[in-house]
């Protein structure tokens, strides 16, 4: 057996992990849009 797989360093799910990376990211990016939406609507 791997000397990794005797001591794992986190026990939690990584999809769990995948989901809150993936949330978060998209979050980001649509705080960021919209954003820039609001300043171009505000700029005309």
């Amino acid at each position: 057996m791997n000397e990794f797989e005797k001591n794992i360093s986190s026990k939690n799910n990584d999809v769990v992990d995948s989901i809150k990376g993936f949330a978060f990211s998209t979050i980001f990016f649509l705080v960021i849009f919209f954003i820039g939406t609001v300043f171009e609507v505000v700029g005309r």
